[in-house]
């Protein structure tokens, strides 16, 4: 008899979809107790695509009161089905979800208005039995959502119900208006007398005073910047988003990864080796981490699952192993980096991010996008949107650090992009693409690098940001990883030293690839240059070389191809020696 394979659930975020289906569940059900004790009214910030949405469809199927009766069939196999908490079906749920808001500025508020009604009469068919004709009938004749919700909530004291409201992405359409429409069309809607700030003041009244009958408040989204602007900084709750205890309650830990891989290897068709597809995995999707307290880190589980899905169905992995569908768009950090076509202090942070690869920054959990300029306030916006994650316990520093390949992919993305963007730097694309395949298949590597010296020497405006050694390895890099043909290794720790640029073949998805690189730079300042200087940087960087190519490291990862070693050697913005 066929072993019965479950579904994979990639981008399924529907609780008693995947349980009625049968698709495989990575159980975080041992979270709500916890939930629980953090409070009644919670707050919690994650990145895009990761797990957010599903975690309000269980809260959702736990709490309902309309589902009391099938509790044992919805969460059977769980760990709360065993282990169930006091309040598991008590409650009237309203549910919203504001990614469904329109978020033209001339019609966000009456798409909010009709959404918001919309939830809020399937709320009393729902539960029609609960209200008397006279009440469905007052709700229902009010003109707006919140005339509605206080009339709700003064109700539900009265008659003692116990309501809880989930909203999910619920900074999802003020995102979108800041970054296309810009900080003033942002400010009037979260500010004053605007219906988001209002719509949120009247939750918060239905959570305070002796009316109260918002029992239970839960809030999603990627940003704290939203919710200081409307709330004066979520004053009407608890703020989990960084709190080590919940680390591990969106996303999957290294076990639960293993485990899923694993079963699939046993019951179904999956193509790649366990221990091959765990590697790829974790260099791609592992190492978020929300707390500096964080005992372990945590994988993306749309990723995982995106990879899973594609392994399993084409029985190779995906030609492309960043999912779309978890790219933040450059245009949503533009505003952040550009004023008036110009840099602001912001890109210089990010480009020393992508320079180190890590940062040392206290992190924020809340500040209005007026501050969002201040340097500790940016950086903590790019560990809520995922682009930086905790880093292992340092001491008393706290340390922020790319997580994976695919960040430092997007990040070197919106690098280029920003390049672009403010025309310092343009460049063909398709043209290096294939260069860089040459590179990485036919040892043919100076066209490339001289690609790239070429489009600098020619476009002037690029010039007066290249200074420096670390710099020029930055917009290298910027570069060197259009194509996924190398894993890039910066200043990588090596038995023999430190290596400036380490191009390591992705031979699990290259596997007849025939190059790898280390490449050591040496850099001359302007006016500085004399023919012993330049003869020394080059003994200097061929020895280093010599000393890199014997690491345990290099020497296995080049035990299908062949290494070149490569010197650079920089004066000011111009490449003067090659070899």
């Amino acid at each position: 008899m066929a072993k019965k394979i479950k579904k994979i659930p990639y981008g399924i975020a529907d609780f008693e979809l995947i349980r009625r289906f049968d698709y495989y569940y990575v159980d975080k059900t041992g979270f709500i107790p916890l939930i629980e004790a953090a409070g009644r009214y919670l707050f919690l910030i994650r990145p895009r695509r990761f797990g957010k949405s599903l975690w309000l469809s269980v809260l959702e199927s736990y709490y309902d009161i309309a589902k009391k009766d099938r509790f044992r069939e919805i969460f059977k196999g769980t760990w709360i089905g065993e282990n169930p908490t006091e309040d598991h079906g008590v409650y009237l749920i309203l549910r919203f979800n504001f990614s469904a808001v329109n978020p033209d500025p001339e019609k966000v508020e009456d798409s909010f208005e009709t959404y918001c009604q919309g939830v809020f009469e399937e709320f009393l068919s729902k539960y029609n039995d609960t209200f008397t004709p006279e009440i469905l009938s007052k709700l229902t004749s009010l003109p707006t959502i919140t005339d509605r919700l206080n009339r709700l909530f003064a109700y539900g004291f009265r008659h003692d119900l116990r309501l809880c409201i989930l909203i999910d992405e619920y900074d999802n359409f003020t995102n979108t208006i800041l970054s296309v429409h810009g900080q003033k069309t942002y400010h009037d809607l979260t500010h004053g007398a605007g219906f988001l700030r209002h719509f949120f003041n009247v939750l918060k009244a239905g959570t305070t005073g002796s009316g109260s009958s918002l029992a239970r408040l839960f809030i999603t989204g990627v940003s704290p910047v939203t919710m200081d602007d409307v709330t004066s900084g979520f004053n009407i709750g608890r703020n989990i988003s960084l709190e080590p205890k919940f680390d591990e309650m969106l996303g999957f830990t290294i076990l639960e990864t293993r485990r899923l891989i694993s079963w699939y290897k046993d019951h179904g068709n999956f193509p790649l080796d366990t221990d091959e597809a765990f590697g790829i995995m974790q260099l791609w999707y592992n190492n978020y981490c929300f707390s500096h307290k964080s005992q372990q880190s945590v994988f993306n589980p749309d990723m995982v699952f995106y990879f899973m899905h594609s392994c399993i169905d084409s029985g190779d992995m995906p030609d492309d192993l960043i999912d779309q569908n978890v790219r933040i768009d450059y245009g949503k950090l533009r505003h952040l980096i550009l004023v008036d076509k110009r840099f602001n202090g912001n890109f210089s942070r990010l480009k020393e991010i992508m320079e180190k690869g890590r940062i040392i920054s206290s992190v924020t959990r809340s500040f209005p996008l007026e501050a969002i300029i201040q340097p500790e306030n940016f950086i903590s916006l790019l560990l809520y949107f995922g682009l930086l994650s905790f880093a292992p316990a340092s001491g008393t520093r706290t340390v922020l650090q790319i997580p994976n390949l695919t960040v430092q992919k997007l990040m070197y993305g919106y690098m280029r992009d920003a390049y672009a963007d403010v025309d310092i730097f343009r460049v063909d694309l398709w043209k290096l693409a294939n260069t860089l395949g040459d590179m990485a298949y036919d040892g043919v590597w100076e066209p490339v690098l001289n690609f790239l010296a070429d489009e600098v020497k020619n476009q002037t405006s690029v010039r007066d940001y290249l200074a420096g050694e670390k710099v020029i390895q930055g917009f290298l890099l910027a570069y060197l990883n259009l194509t996924d043909y190398f894993l890039p290794r910066t200043k990588m720790e090596m038995s023999k030293g430190f290596a400036d640029i380490f191009l390591e073949p992705f031979w699990a998805r290259f596997p007849d690839m025939g190059y790898g690189y280390v490449i050591e730079l040496k850099y001359i300042k302007r006016g500085e240059l004399t023919q012993d200087i330049l003869e020394k940087k080059i003994a200097e960087a061929r020895k280093q070389l010599d000393k890199y190519a014997q690491d345990d490291h290099v020497v296995k990862a080049m035990s299908r191809g062949k290494l070149k070693k490569i010197v650079l050697v920089y004066h000011g913005w111009e490449m003067i020696y090659r070899g």
